[in-house]
């Protein structure tokens, strides 16, 4: 159910849930201050409510709301990447919900660069904790139309069009002047080492829980193998005559449905959902994907892809 941005202000403030679109993914947002709203984030999702949400504000004159210090590390980093894909959790306020922190001492934070929820955001006045608008472990949405597929015509969405950068953030532990890298994301860890003036530290005394972190995530429906040549994944696909293959650069014969993605990890992350969420609509009995190199700027491909193939008793070449 499409909705203007008039009434999804009107929706938030009265306690409901909205799906938004973000440069990331699109996010099911609730009242962030609202407990009974979260519960109504967790319901939709099916999500365990020991995974801690987002919250999405304005700017960061609006950290202080929801952390209990911003410690000139984590300022260096929102001057260099806010508003953009980088969430940064920080020590929470006592009165930051429970059920936002998943009962954690810490709330994570994100300013986004969609110009569509930071008008939202600034209008509504709202903190906005919004998780990926989907059901738990299966793929995010990156249009309106994949926010319907996955929770059903009834959710309200503020269509913005297809995201841009279309994989989730890069969250990022800050602990007083030192950081630690929680999920990948095309910020990847060079990139903010360097605004950070360090490398991560490798002596934090306690990881926080964060988004993504489940073993099996971003999944489509049908199965999904990740191969780390590409001459396994030919070789596994003459015996499967009704597979789907997903692969980088050159594109290969002999496989009844493939899509390849462009060897540019910028381009391939802005297409991977999209590409996924094709895929899985085309009643292959098997999804074949290709794993992208192993080097830093693929890193977050490589992370979603593979919780998107996790198996726990199967590997592959």
């Amino acid at each position: 159910m499409r909705i203007p941005l008039s009434r999804a202000i009107e929706l938030l403030n009265q306690g409901e849930v909205v799906a938004i679109p973000t440069e990331t993914v699109y996010g099911l947002a609730a009242d962030a201050h609202n407990e009974t709203a979260i519960a109504k984030i967790y319901a939709t999702k099916e999500r365990p409510a020991n995974n801690p949400l987002i919250v999405h504000i304005a700017d960061s004159t609006h950290v202080l709301t929801w952390a209990s210090e911003f410690p000139p590390l984590a300022q260096k980093l929102a001057q260099t990447f806010w508003p953009g894909p980088l969430t940064l959790v920080l020590p929470a306020r006592d009165d930051v919900p429970a059920t936002v922190r998943a009962g954690e001492p810490t709330v994570a934070l994100r300013v986004p660069s969609h110009p569509l929820t930071r008008q939202l955001l600034s209008q509504s006045g709202l903190g906005l904790a919004a998780p990926s608008a989907n059901k738990y472990t299966q793929l995010s949405p990156t249009t309106a139309a994949h926010v319907e597929s996955s929770l059903g015509e009834h959710i309200p969405v503020l269509d913005g069009g297809a995201c841009q950068v279309g994989i989730e953030s890069t969250i990022v532990s800050i602990a007083g002047d030192t950081w630690q890298l929680l999920r990948p994301g095309m910020i990847d860890e060079t990139m903010i080492a360097l605004s950070a003036g360090k490398p991560a530290s490798q002596t934090i005394a306690h990881t926080p829980k964060a988004p993504g972190q489940h073993l099996l995530h971003y999944s489509p429906r049908t199965p999904c193998l990740l191969f780390t040549s590409r001459q396994s994944l030919s070789d596994y696909a003459r015996h499967e005559p009704e597979a789907a293959a997903l692969l980088f650069g050159e594109n290969v014969a002999g496989i009844r449905t493939n899509i390849t993605l462009p060897a540019d990890p910028v381009t391939a992350a802005e297409q991977l959902y999209a590409t996924l969420h094709t895929l899985d609509a085309a009643q292959a009995s098997i999804i074949l994907i290709e794993s992208p190199p192993d080097t830093p700027a693929w890193a977050a491909v490589r992370d979603r892809l593979q919780r998107a193939a996790y198996q726990p008793t199967t590997q592959n070449d």
